[in-house]
């Protein structure tokens, strides 16, 4: 069955509000499976809607029809990789269930879209109106996101590192590569920890994205609870989510199941022909236009050979990129980068015919190929994702990871019976080992692939597991992994401790030590013929404690010199042919721009002798000299180092708090050594999964969980994130609130009352004439915040402040009857909940008719959007006609009678069936109960 907008309109029974925790995160129930998917699209679309409709465009290669120019090269490559078309492949395979699933995502997405796009001001500044999106859209952000999560444009410099300076220094830059995704996970059993019970615990490594590219969510229905962190666009919780019985975390195990293939094409009568392992064999080929925003639109044509589509070069007599009109390479492009600028084609017998490889070391092919394995195999895995929210045991996750496709990741789980989890899970092909190193030939028989890596490797948890993208569990499915400087390091935190907590793991995710400094370090203390003052500094960073902290002058000085160093190493003439521009895409050149390469591979670089040529020394002395020069005194590593998110459009600047860490810190924000301090990639979520407790939990984004700029929660948590702090995971739904926007009325916000900041606001209410029915007239203001204190530190009774338009405008209570005296004085059925309502004073202008009935419909929305409360109670005084008049409009039923302590109650009962009859709205003066 599909769940439609048609048929749950935003505001229909059965659809429910999004209640949020106090940082506006999404907490999300809903009575079935379908209802649920629909109702987290809806509410990532009033959240997310432009960045849910940028990444739509990116996937679908249609993002310069509202960006520009800037834009045309990703449309090309997305176009070309047939990013969308692969989706729609994929959500073809889908099995009817997971189908029908992520179509009722996509249904609320729709649902929300409009409503979202209205709080959105980039939607105005671009003149972009909100899409419709397609049942295979999810699929397609989602491969989007994660298609360059290989790295195979890796693979590009390594093969230009081979033509330039040999086949032996092919590994000479094999680090964690500059803009390659990485990620911290740990696992500690209930031995090292102070409850018994495992934790798990870990921090994701991506580009810094403005809003975040991981959304904090909680999914209920009666199938399961999950909390998590959702890409958005996506349905369920893939990467790491914790269901009350069993969690899971994942980071990338910087596999290696993308290749690329230089191809020999030709064009004949009929069509086009690519030179495969057999001979000459059709190929496919069309020709599609990218509308571009105040530009000529541009032609590319899309060609797809046996191992996959042509992304960089083509055919000479086709569309290569260019604008429709012109007839040479665009504006600003390397020698055609677009078009793929390669330096070999000829004329074939039958026809025009594109040049070829002699093995990697001479002339660029003139077009390259990827293939990669949801083009190959029809599928990303997605039937996982509603596995794992069904999970309950290490057994289920371990199940439903077996069909995980795309991308290749490490897992950690671990459950309530003892289950620890630790495993490889993805598709990777079996192929010959160059294909991992560099392009290779696509005529060759050697290289094609042989079928796939299974059952995928795993390993026994011993105390303590940790996932850093090292070198490790993946060995078997990498080429270059992260150096193993982290996960050393988080090791020797962890063995450190066996009273660990999830409040203590920020001890971990902020340690600043800084291990790879060290050889560094090393290398200058051994240089002699020294200026007085690059000693001197030489001399400070000896002493220094290797911490980058961001208030730490002599991070500050080390990355000075670090900068100075890589520039002048970059320099040298050895590594002159890698300088470029080398003739690639634009979309490419973080993987292919020599100071960063040189910047992340100093270490090695510094220590290998594969290139003698190189003059360590003097980048050594000429580095330490050149910052002598660029120090500013008083300047601290945080001034420095902030984040600098990529955001649609970049809009004015905005000044980011200073962040502590480095690249190789276990707080890992990583910025370019050689070209820039700020940070670029950053730690994108904090998470710790208690298992004794999931209530104990803790989490942090950056920014926060609106991606509405001026939203309340737009920005909240960075300050908590910056300081390494980690937040509550809110599982008590009485500490939950809502938004709802009410046509023709305004938009009502309930919240849990603050017992601090509201206690002034309170007090002034209950002091008054009209609202003596409530008991606390004459109570001075310390009593009345001493009681809604003590309501705070309850799970069972909770008070909520209703804003209408921003404005309070009426207190509501719940409690749970079998903890109250109410409780004492009728019998009680399962699924009681007990109301109480105060409406605050009226504006000078009076109130609309219909006020307090829609407030009151409003609030029982949201009370009965808990599953379970199958009755409520409200107990006004029985001389209370107003309010007793108001809740039988509403659909409650009298009942008795009772005495209680402060006054004679009439008993109110509703059934949620049968609320909302029809009925007049009495006057508000004296409805508080």
């Amino acid at each position: 069955m599909s769940v439609t907008a048609d048929h749950l309109p935003p505001d229909a029974p059965g659809v429910p509000h999004v209640l949020r925790d106090p940082h506006g995160i999404p907490q999300l129930r809903a009575a079935d499976h379908l209802t649920l998917a629909y109702a987290q699209g809806r509410a990532t679309a009033l959240d997310r809607a432009w960045q849910l409709e940028v990444e739509r465009h990116r996937a679908q290669g249609t993002s310069a029809t509202f960006l520009g120019v800037t834009a045309v090269e990703w449309d090309t490559f997305a176009r070309r990789a047939r990013l969308a078309d692969t989706a729609r492949r994929c959500h073809a395979n889908l099995d009817p269930e997971t189908a029908a699933w992520v179509g009722a995502y996509v249904d609320g997405v729709n649902a929300g879209l409009t409503a979202g796009a209205q709080r959105a001001p980039e939607f105005a500044a671009t003149g972009l109106r909100p899409g419709r999106w397609e049942p295979w859209v999810p699929l397609a952000l989602w491969l989007s996101a994660h298609i360059l999560f290989a790295g195979f444009p890796g693979k590009l410099w390594r093969t230009e590192v081979a033509r330039h300076l040999g086949d032996a220094a092919i590994d000479l830059f094999a680090v964690d590569g500059p803009a390659t995704a990485g990620s911290n996970g740990w696992l500690i059993t209930g031995e090292r920890t102070a409850t018994g019970g495992p934790l798990i615990a870990g921090d994701p490594h991506r580009i810094a994205e403005d809003p975040n590219v991981y959304q904090q969510v909680r999914l209920t229905c009666p199938e399961y609870d999950v909390v998590g962190l959702a890409v958005p666009g996506v349905p369920g919780i893939a990467h790491f989510g914790h269901a009350g019985p069993v969690a899971w975390a994942i980071t990338n195990a910087m596999a290696d199941y993308q290749d690329l293939y230089a191809e020999r094409l030709r064009r004949t009568p009929t069509g086009v022909q690519a030179l495969g392992p057999d001979g000459w064999a059709d190929a496919t080929a069309h020709v599609e236009t990218i509308e571009v925003a105040d530009a000529d639109p541009v032609q590319i044509e899309v060609l797809e050979t046996e191992r996959g589509p042509i992304i960089i070069g083509g055919l000479p007599d086709g569309p290569t990129g260019l604008p429709a009109n012109a007839d040479g390479p665009p504006a600003g492009s390397a020698d055609g980068a677009t078009g793929g600028g390669l330096d070999r084609a000829s004329t074939g017998s039958e026809g025009a015919d594109s040049g070829g490889l002699d093995g990697g070391a001479g002339d660029r092919p003139a077009a390259i190929s990827l293939r990669y394995p949801p083009r190959v195999r029809g599928e990303l895995g997605f039937a996982v994702l509603p596995a794992l929210l069904r999970a309950r045991t290490v057994a289920d996750v371990d199940r439903a990871l077996d069909g995980w496709a795309e991308p290749v990741n490490v897992v950690l789980a671990a459950d309530t019976e003892g289950g620890l989890l630790h495993r490889v899970a993805g598709a990777v092909p079996v192929r010959h080992r160059d294909n991992g190193r560099r392009v290779v030939p696509a005529w060759e028989p050697g290289y094609a692939w042989q079928g796939w890596h299974a059952p995928m490797a795993r390993a026994e948890v011993d105390g303590i597991a940790v996932m850093a993208n090292q070198r490790g569990l993946a060995t078997p499915y990498g080429v270059e992994f992260a150096p193993p400087y982290r996960a050393d390091r988080i090791a020797e935190l962890l063995d450190a401790g066996t009273d660990w907590t999830a409040e203590r793991m920020a001890e971990i995710h902020t340690d600043t030590y800084l291990p790879s400094a060290q050889p560094l370090l090393t290398r200058l203390a051994g240089l002699d013929g020294l200026t007085p003052a690059a000693a001197a500094l030489r001399d400070r960073l000896l002493a220094w404690d290797r911490r980058m902290t961001a208030d730490s002058a002599d991070a500050a000085a080390y990355a000075t010199v670090r900068h100075a160093v890589v520039r002048h190493l970059a320099g040298q003439p050895p590594l002159a042919g890698l300088a470029g521009p080398l003739p690639y895409p634009e979309v490419f050149r973080p993987w292919l721009a020599l100071t960063s390469r040189v910047g992340f591979a100093l270490n090695p670089l510094l220590a290998g002798a594969t290139l003698p040529e190189l003059d360590r020394d003097a980048a050594l002395r000429a580095g330490l000299e050149q910052a002598v020069a660029d120090l500013e005194p008083g300047v601290v590593w945080g001034d420095r180092h902030r984040p600098a998110p990529w955001r649609v459009p970049a809009g004015p600047p905005e000044e980011f708090p200073g962040l502590a860490g480095d690249h190789d810190c276990v707080l890992s924000t990583s910025s370019v050594p050689g070209v820039t301090d700020l940070a670029f990639r950053v730690p994108v979520a904090r998470y710790v999964w208690d298992l004794h407790d999931r209530a104990a939990s803790r989490w942090v984004v950056p920014f926060g969980a609106s991606g509405v700029p001026g939203d309340p929660h737009h920005r909240d948590q960075l300050p908590h994130w910056a300081a390494g702090d980690l937040l509550p995971v809110v599982t008590d739904w009485g500490r939950l609130g809502s938004t709802t926007d009410v046509p023709g009325f305004g938009q009502v916000t309930i919240r849990p009352v603050d017992p601090v900041a509201d206690v002034e606001l309170i007090h002034s209410w209950v002091g008054q004439e009209r609202a003596r029915f409530w008991g606390m007239r004459g109570l001075d203001r310390e009593r009345v915040g001493e009681i809604y204190a003590y309501l705070d530190s309850l799970d069972t009774h909770h008070a909520y402040l209703l804003r209408l338009d921003g404005v309070p405008v009426a207190l509501f209570q719940t409690y749970q009857p079998e903890h109250d005296p109410v409780g004492e004085c009728y019998d009680v059925r399962p699924g009681d909940f007990g109301i109480h309502l105060m409406i605050g004073p009226p504006p000078p202008d009076g109130v609309q008719p219909g006020f307090t009935g829609t407030l009151l419909r409003v609030f029982l929305d949201f009370v009965l959007s808990t599953p379970g409360r199958t009755r409520l109670l409200a107990e006004p005084d029985a001389r209370n006609d107003r309010a007793i008049a108001r809740l039988v409009g509403a659909g409650f039923v009298p009942g008795p009678q009772i005495d209680l302590p402060e006054k004679r109650a009439q008993l109110l009962f509703l059934d949620p069936a049968t609320r909302y009859p029809a009925c007049p709205d009495p006057a508000t003066a004296e409805e508080n109960s």
